[in-house]
């Protein structure tokens, strides 16, 4: 780890660079950006002291998604990828706070899908835009411009962050807090506080809303070698879903925050699985959310020209059902 110093409007990295290390700002204030120098450059966030940028690419190897200007004098500690083992073993704090700092990102941007998904539910196709409620014209826009700024910033998948995450077996090195359950056990329930977080070693768990209730709906089904559960672990919130067993014999890893610490040390392969884990679940999120902008920008695109297909209609149709059956 070194310190860096960085002046006002200078460039600390582009998109599309490979990224070989992140930042935590120290002082200062750093913009991340999106077509950076372009006309059609858009200002994604601001940062300030004691907050990360950069991480996901080197998590993941992927390439930068966007570019980050210091919006003044700037001192940051840099973190090579190399740096990342050693961060375990020495600074386990430092490696906990790039965690909460990536599950805090995915909380904040599913408030932001579930309100997109909110307004493709309330759009009516045929009615004339102009006698919408001023509220949902608002949230148009601004999904629209979401679109707009950033459709030209795609993603490329990683291969190396698809193999950590499907190439290696979770049971292997250190591990304890094992357990077997039969099938339709609950695991946690939505409403519940969390204070732990599963590793699936054998069989399948399922995550449901409204649970055991006439409006109960399946959002997904999570299989061998993956994690779930550590957002409310890592953010100490209530779970956002209840978890079930599908199969007999479903083997899980339990993780509380001790364990977590203590895997730094004795099983370090394990958390860069749960660090791979939640950029992966972050770059999903991001790509959900765009698409979903992509299908507002389309509505408004072909409202404005007087010209919306049956094909658009059928697709906000399909959209509707396939996030509220």
């Amino acid at each position: 780890m070194v310190e860096k110093q960085f002046a006002k409007d200078e460039v600390i990295f582009r998109e599309g660079e490979a990224g070989e290390s992140f930042f935590q700002i120290t002082d200062g204030t750093v913009g991340i950006y999106v077509n950076y120098g372009s006309g059609e450059q858009h200002k994604l966030t601001e940062l300030k002291k004691d907050q990360f940028f950069g991480e996901m690419a080197v998590i993941e190897a992927y390439p930068r998604s966007a570019t980050a200007v210091a919006e003044s004098d700037v001192k940051a500690v840099e973190i090579s990828s190399g740096d990342i083992v050693s961060l375990f073993k020495e600074n386990s704090d430092k490696v906990l706070d790039i965690m909460k700092h990536l599950s805090k990102r995915i909380l904040e941007l599913t408030a932001d899908y579930t309100e997109v998904c909110e307004t493709i539910n309330e759009l009516h196709l045929g009615e004339d835009p102009a006698k919408r409620k001023e509220s949902l014209a608002d949230k148009i826009k601004k999904f629209v411009n979401v679109y707009k700024n950033s459709k030209h910033s795609g993603e490329v998948k990683s291969v190396e962050s698809l193999r950590k995450l499907d190439g290696t077996a979770h049971n292997e090195g250190f591990s304890k807090n094992i357990e077997s359950f039969k099938k339709g056990t609950v695991i946690f329930k939505e409403g519940e506080e969390g204070n732990c977080m599963y590793d699936i070693h054998f069989g399948s768990v399922g995550i449901y809303k409204g649970y055991g209730t006439p409006d109960e709906k399946l959002l997904s089904k999570i299989h061998i070698n993956r994690f779930f559960g550590e957002i409310a672990l890592l953010e100490k919130c209530t779970r956002s879903a209840t978890a079930v067993t599908l199969e007999d014999e479903t083997t899980l890893e339990t993780i509380d925050l001790d364990y977590l610490k203590e895997l730094f040390d004795k099983n370090p392969p394990k958390v860069e699985l749960i660090m791979a884990h939640l950029s992966y679940r972050l770059r999903k999120l991001t790509d959900n959310y765009l698409e979903a902008c992509k299908l507002v920008y389309d509505v408004s695109d072909a409202e404005k020209s007087g010209n919306v297909s049956d094909e658009l209609k059928r697709k906000t149709e399909e959209y509707r059902i396939k996030l509220y059956d």
